[in-house]
């Protein structure tokens, strides 16, 4: 298996030796690329093998876990739902899964979880597809009252031996209170695992099931899913610990899950639309060229051109952006599954404004850019490696060689 590169006159050398000291430094354990010119892939490139112990060459065929990259393709998957007139973006969360029912809000200093006000407004599709419902996560921000106290509810699918499935999460998320106004505010959260069993109750087919039949088979995404099957565990990567989680320079010193024992190699309880898939480069390489076919490829209409543009505008009320505690992402904003960027960051040009992306915190990155007519795609396997310097210096290079 590989991936066709249209020849060109850029010189992707500088970008190569620069993620491969990344790679040599252990910084990421290996790395593997693609660069696209509109439709053409100008470059592909593989850096280390599968693993850092001397496993098989990283290609094309290498199998990733996807983390929250997974949101995207969830993302899209309820779009085609919204488009065939089963959901609209402003129905109520509560009419398709009544536990989001008479929602309570904590109030703005609340001390305790039973300091709340009963909401003003429902929480609405629209704002499970954009982190403003209110919702959290009980990791990015461990020290709240609202996510400890998911934490002491067990709101946790991927703890050993957890039995959860999308329904129960949206159970026990029906009983904690929100963290703010539904449509005030942006919180990453657990939103579009919510959205995945939306997909569910509407499409009355299990959520993984729907991908397959109405995106991933349509793309040619045949490596694309929850788990992966005994025949291609040869393929999967390892995923590293760093020596300091809280520092993404370190280098990376332990295996955290290899093809040898992976908790992968078993369809979960909990198909996770927030980050539940693993995938290939080959695989989503096809998912992001329909995209910037405006929602068209391998002779399959998924998405109209206007449903993609809608998920590329902003859905964060005025003076509200992307906000996390640990990671600094200035002047981005928020669409229907895209973070959109509102400023070039340092190194780049004007031309990166309008890019829209998302990643995973195992390492992975996808943004398009049309004003510079480009694309990029990075995959690792580092945990935590989200927003991550190596992604950062991979977009820099790749504007400065190749944008418009």
């Amino acid at each position: 298996m590989s991936i066709a590169i249209t020849p060109s006159a850029y010189d992707f050398t500088p970008l190569h030796q620069r993620m491969h000291e990344y790679v040599d430094a252990k910084t990421i354990p290996f790395f593997a690329s693609a660069v696209l010119k509109g439709n053409d892939v100008v470059d592909v490139h593989y850096y280390g093998n599968i693993d850092m112990e001397g496993g098989p060459a990283l290609d094309a065929s290498s199998i990733f876990r996807m983390a929250s990259s997974t949101k995207m393709a969830c993302s899209v998957a309820a779009m085609m739902l919204v488009e065939a007139n089963r959901i609209a973006l402003d129905d109520p969360l509560s009419d398709y899964i009544p536990a989001f029912k008479d929602m309570q809000v904590l109030q703005p200093d609340a001390t305790a979880l039973d300091q709340t006000s009963p909401a003003q407004q429902p929480i609405l599709i629209r704002h499970i597809l954009s982190h403003t419902a209110g919702l959290s996560y009980g990791f990015v921000d461990p020290e709240s009252v609202l996510d400890q106290a998911y934490n002491a509810s067990a709101l946790n699918p991927l703890a050993a031996g957890s039995q959860m499935t999308l329904a129960t999460l949206c159970d026990g998320l029906g009983e904690l209170p929100l963290a703010f106004e539904p449509g005030s505010f942006w919180r990453y959260s657990f939103a579009t695992d919510v959205v995945a069993r939306l997909i569910e109750v509407v499409s009355g087919m299990r959520f993984d099931d729907f991908l397959k039949t109405h995106l991933f088979n349509p793309l040619g995404m045949h490596d694309t899913d929850f788990f992966v099957p005994a025949d291609k565990l040869a393929r999967l990567t390892t995923l590293y610990l760093p020596s300091d989680v809280t520092d993404q320079t370190t280098p990376c010193v332990m295996p955290m899950d290899t093809r040898h024992a992976s908790a992968a190699a078993v369809l979960p309880s909990f198909l996770s639309g927030g980050g539940g898939l693993v995938s290939t480069l080959t695989d989503y390489l096809a998912f992001a060229r329909m995209i910037i076919n405006q929602g068209e490829y391998n002779g399959h209409r998924l998405l109209k051109p206007e449903t993609l543009a809608l998920m590329r505008t902003d859905q964060c009320p005025a003076g509200v952006s992307v906000n996390f505690p640990v990671w600094d992402m200035p002047n981005t904003g928020f669409g229907l599954g895209f973070a959109l960027k509102h400023q070039p960051a340092q190194g780049e040009p004007n031309s990166a404004i309008g890019e829209y992306h998302w990643g995973g915190l195992t390492g992975n990155h996808f943004w398009w850019s049309p004003k510079a007519n480009l694309t990029g795609i990075c995959m690792t396997q580092r945990m935590p490696s989200f927003w991550s310097p190596h992604s950062h210096e991979f977009k820099r290079l790749v504007y400065q060689i190749a944008a418009d």
